[in-house]
C-alpha cells in the first residue's frame, strides 16, 4: 500500500501518474486536509482517502507531499504510527532527511525527492538522495514509483538544495522566458497566438534535440548563429544585458530559499 500524505497539486500529480503506470486505486490512499479536497481525489481517481494516522499504520511506503511548513506538524502526527519498515519519501523542498528521521522512529529509512510539475505529462525530473537508514533497495523501490512519471537520477543530499534551484523550480523559468518572446512577438506584430505558437513549438525542439543528439547546448547554439546574421544580433543583446550572469543569480536565491526553508 501506498499512501500520499498532502496530495496538493504535486501530489496530486503523482498519484495520477502512478495509476497512469499500473496501479490499482486499491493500492494507494490519499490523505488531504480539507474534506472537500479528499472528495475530489476519490471521484477523480477512484482511490481511498483517510486520515494521515490511518494512512500512515498501513502503508509501506508514505509519500509525504506537505509543504515544508507542515512537515513538522505533519511528522508529530504520524511518528507515533509509522512502523520502522515502513519507506518513507519526502518531496518537501529544503526538508532534510535527518530532520524527519529525529521524528520518527529510529531506522525508519528516508528517501529524499525534487521533482517537478511536468510529473502531469509524465515529464518530470525526480533527484533522490538516500537518508542514513536507506539503502540501494530503498532508492530502487522509491525509482520504481517515480519513474514512470519522467527522469529519476541519484545525487547526495547535500547537493537537493542545488535541485531544488536547478530543476525543481526550472519549469516556472521556462515559463518566464516563453512569456517575454510572446510579448516580443506581439510587439513585432505577430498575433498572440500565432507568437504562442511558434515560441512553443521552438521550445520542445530545442529540448527534444538537446534530449536526443547529447549535443552541447554551445554546439547547437552555434549551429543557429550564422556569422553576421540575426541570431548573434540577439544573442549579443541579451549578453549586453547580463541575461547569463541574471540567471545564475537567480538560481542561486532559489537555492538560498531553500536553504531558509530547511532552517525553518
Amino acid at each position: 500500500m501506498i499512501a500520499i500524505l498532502g496530495a496538493g497539486k504535486m501530489g496530486e500529480a503523482l498519484l495520477s501518474g502512478v495509476l497512469r503506470a499500473g496501479r490499482r486505486p486499491g493500492e494507494i490512499v490519499a490523505t488531504a486536509r480539507r474534506p472537500e479536497r479528499a472528495a475530489q481525489l476519490r471521484e477523480r481517481h477512484g482511490v481511498r482517502t483517510a486520515e494521515n494516522a490511518a494512512a500512515a499504520r498501513e502503508a509501506g511506503t508514505l509519500v509525504l507531499a506537505v509543504k515544508p511548513q507542515d512537515m513538522g506538524a505533519l511528522l508529530a502526527e504520524i511518528g507515533p504510527h509509522v512502523a520502522p519498515g515502513t519507506l518513507v519519501i519526502s518531496m518537501a523542498a529544503g526538508i532534510t532527511c535527518a530532520f524527519i528521521e529525529e521524528r520518527l522512529a529510529g531506522g525508519v529509512p528516508v528517501v529524499r525527492v525534487m521533482s517537478n510539475t511536468p510529473v502531469l505529462v509524465d515529464e518530470a525530473m525526480s533527484v533522490l538522495s538516500a537518508g542514513s537508514h536507506a539503502g540501494e533497495d530503498h532508492l530502487k523501490l522509491a525509482e520504481e514509483l517515480l519513474s514512470p512519471v519522467g527522469k529519476v537520477t541519484r545525487i547526495p543530499e547535500s547537493l537537493q538544495d542545488a535541485a531544488t534551484a536547478l530543476s525543481g523550480s526550472a519549469p516556472a523559468y521556462f515559463y518566464f522566458l516563453v512569456e517575454a518572446m510572446v510579448d516580443a512577438g506581439i510587439l513585432l506584430g505577430m498575433p498572440r497566438a500565432a507568437a504562442l505558437e511558434m515560441v512553443v513549438q521552438s521550445a520542445v525542439g530545442a529540448a527534444t534535440m538537446l534530449r536526443d543528439t547529447g549535443e552541447h547546448p554551445v554546439l547547437l547554439r552555434e549551429a543557429v548563429t550564422s556569422p553576421g546574421g540575426t541570431t548573434i544580433a540577439a544573442i549579443r543583446e541579451l549578453e549586453r544585458h547580463g541575461v547569463r550572469a541574471a540567471v545564475i543569480e537567480a538560481l542561486e536565491a532559489a537555492r538560498d530559499r531553500a536553504r531558509a526553508l530547511a532552517a525553518g
